[in-house]
């Protein structure tokens, strides 16, 4: 990640990810000093049914904001309850959430804010955010917010209404590069009109609610945010589809801005971190070219040749090789990256580029096809098949 400039994250956890059992790794590393990235992170119910359980138990374990700037509790989420957790495979239709949500997810988010914890929830479709925030609505009512940070993530499809309610009760949206994509599935199964304002960036910015950019690495997107950056500006997916008008597209300074300052927000860091100021956090990145200029194509190719965490060189490349520190070993040892070079390589730099190029021309990428076709990968031994893994990219 620090080859792409990445200095700090905000992780909202995932299945298998239990609290505190299964942060004993990045526990001793942030002991010994040796993370290379900032990290702020919420915690993600692990057992359906018993989610507020979960939440009961943690707060008395910790708080948001224990820990130091490199490593500290963000807050709860993004799974909060299990009942409310819309996918996002626009392959398949939108899911309805089932009748016990509201129950569910009341318990939690009283219990959530009566102690003061932030708080976010993935919500894809506008149907969702429509019952949770009924859902909030309520409980606000009881216990008012007052200054909370909480947040959506993703928000595809949502209304101008619900934006309107994300805003009286002071929320934020987190936005992620997940149309980049699955753009393609979206337009053929809810049409390019409807594309055009999925997500709706800037009716979010023009009506005043806190946006950060994303990509959710790394389940539903990679982790390098200049494939994040391209489709802000672009508008267009990984497979060169346009999706947006000029109108829901960025120009290159908003769109790192809302990488950068924005996302500070959504872990109650504005003001310390996002920008190259007096006072802020010493995290900086040395591009491989001037994201400014390049032609728009390249920006997804670009690359940190420098990178700066707490004053610490934590990856360096090219004319900075000198100050490089030692490279981690490669884990597992027969991953294909100890002979290949690390992820998204260029063309210079890794020799099967025309093999995988040769690879992907006998997928069409087109959904209809998927269904009926095989990827085939040309390997050492010939021809094999892994079936169709476009869902992947």
């Amino acid at each position: 990640m620090n080859r792409f400039g990445i200095t700090s994250a905000i992780d909202a956890g995932g299945g298998f990810q239990n609290y505190p059992d299964d942060y004993g790794v990045v526990n001793e590393l942030h002991k010994k000093g040796e993370l290379s990235i900032r990290l702020a992170y919420n915690l993600f119910t692990q057992r359906p049914k018993q989610e507020l359980a979960d939440f009961q138990n943690w707060t008395k374990m910790t708080k948001p904001g224990d820990g130091d700037d490199f490593y500290r509790v963000n807050g709860a989420g993004e799974m909060l309850v299990f009942s409310a957790a819309d996918f996002e495979d626009f392959l398949q239709p939108r899911p309805d959430m089932a009748p016990i949500m509201e129950s569910e997810l009341k318990a939690v988010i009283r219990h959530l804010a009566e102690n003061r914890w932030p708080f976010r929830m993935h919500a894809t479709y506008d149907e969702t955010i429509s019952r949770a925030l009924n859902v909030y609505e309520e409980v606000n009512r009881e216990i008012p917010f007052d200054g909370l940070h909480w947040f959506f993530d993703h928000c595809e499809t949502i209304s101008d209404r619900n934006i309107e309610r994300i805003k009286s009760l002071g929320g934020g949206i987190a936005v992620q590069n997940r149309m980049a994509f699955q753009g393609e599935y979206f337009v053929e199964r809810y049409g390019a009109q409807q594309a055009k304002r999925t997500p709706p960036i800037q009716r979010m910015l023009e009506m005043g609610v806190p946006v950060g950019a994303g990509t959710d690495a790394t389940r539903v997107s990679s982790y390098n945010p200049f494939l994040s950056l391209y489709w802000l500006v672009t508008g267009k997916t990984i497979g060169g589809l346009s999706l947006y008008p000029e109108e829901n597209r960025f120009d290159r300074a908003k769109a790192l801005e809302l990488y950068t300052v924005g996302s500070s927000w959504f872990s109650t860091e504005d003001g310390k971190k996002g920008s190259l100021a007096q006072g802020q956090l010493a995290d900086l990145a040395v591009l491989s070219s001037d994201y400014f200029s390049i032609p728009e194509e390249e920006i997804k190719n670009l690359e940190s040749l420098l990178t700066i965490v707490g004053g610490k060189v934590v990856y360096a490349a090219g004319e900075f090789s000198s100050i490089a520190p030692p490279e981690l070993p490669v884990s597992p040892d027969w991953s294909p990256v100890k002979e290949y070079g690390g992820y998204t390589q260029s063309e210079e730099e890794l020799t099967v580029g025309a093999t995988a190029s040769h690879a992907m021309s006998l997928h069409d990428g087109k959904h209809s096809a998927a269904h009926k076709t095989h990827q085939w990968i040309l390997g050492d031994e010939g021809l094999w098949s892994l079936g169709c893994d476009c869902f992947a990219f």
